[in-house]
């Protein structure tokens, strides 16, 4: 099992130094009156590469037949893996990710990068969710985190978004939440101080909504007015808004981040893998939750 592992990490760390479309097969140089040759074109079950280019194809079969399957424990190629049924469950979605890849025109590096950070062994975190506040089922079999700051566009904009899936995915997603106030906002912490609060009284989810629905309106004054709304102990309220516990927490969540590498917000964490989406939200968070489900059974019917 040991060089089996070995074997899977020294795949994921190539270097992508070969030029899109170029053979991986032998040095790739024709002998002098030789025509270079093409790889082969490898057919994948489940797998629709009707809407590739023939060079696309020739990619894809490049890289399922070079790739080991995301199994520290399965020394084979991805493409044999996902036609034997292997056990993991993570066979078919991988080939999945390259064929997508390929589509989206991504170059060699692009797509050892996306496949790397999906399957690769090393590229698990240990992102702790004790004590965050969570929003679905306990026992779900994906469990997406999101580092995120009140004040900030972006995560504003990625909030409807993210609670569309989490409504789609109800049942497979549990969603947990952690504060990371960046200094460049003056009221991300207090805004998270309110958060923080407004679940000591059993309305964080409440209060998470009135903060990105509002985000220009960040005052004092208008998180009081949120509170009231909610019809919290305004007096409790704002104790656990300016005590120790709130400061903790808080501190916490930012020292996590950092020690993740955060660059900024939002952030996001799928079963301990940063999910880095290119352009749909919806579709592309959408789709690793899926397959994270779908492997999750192929696994547990396998044994």
């Amino acid at each position: 099992m040991k060089t089996a592992y070995l074997a899977l990490v020294a795949v994921f760390s190539l270097s992508g130094s070969t030029c899109r479309g170029q053979s991986g097969g032998g040095d790739g140089v024709a002998k002098e009156g030789e025509t270079p040759a093409q790889p082969a074109i490898v057919e994948v079950p489940g797998v629709d590469t009707s809407t590739l280019t023939p060079r696309e194809r020739r990619e894809f079969s490049t890289y399922v037949t070079e790739f080991l399957a995301p199994c520290p424990d399965v020394p084979v190629s991805l493409a044999q893996c996902v036609r034997e049924k292997r056990a993991c469950g993570k066979c078919a979605p991988a080939a999945k990710l390259v064929a997508k890849s390929v589509r989206d025109g991504m170059s060699r590096e692009q797509v050892e990068a996306a496949y790397k950070n999906r399957f690769a062994p090393d590229r698990v975190k240990n992102v702790p969710v004790d004590g965050s506040p969570v929003k679905g089922a306990e026992d779900a079999p994906v469990t997406v985190v999101e580092f995120a700051d009140f004040e900030c566009s972006a995560c504003g904009r990625a909030n409807p978004a993210v609670q569309k899936v989490l409504e789609t995915q109800k049942g497979n997603v549990r969603f947990v939440f952690k504060h990371y106030p960046l200094p460049i906002h003056p009221h991300g912490e207090a805004a998270s101080r309110a958060a923080f609060a407004a679940g000591q009284q059993g309305k964080f989810w409440e209060m998470h909504k009135k903060l990105f629905d509002n985000q220009r309106h960040l005052e004092a004054m208008d998180l009081e007015g949120y509170a009231k709304d909610l019809g919290l102990d305004l007096a409790k309220f704002r104790a656990d808004a300016k005590g120790q516990a709130a400061t903790d927490r808080i501190d916490r969540d930012k020292k996590l981040g950092d020690s993740l590498g955060l660059k900024g917000t939002p952030t996001f964490y799928i079963n301990g893998r940063e999910f880095n989406f290119r352009s749909d939200l919806v579709g592309e968070l959408n789709e690793w939750i899926e397959a994270e489900v779908g492997g999750a059974k192929a696994a547990e019917a396998a044994k």
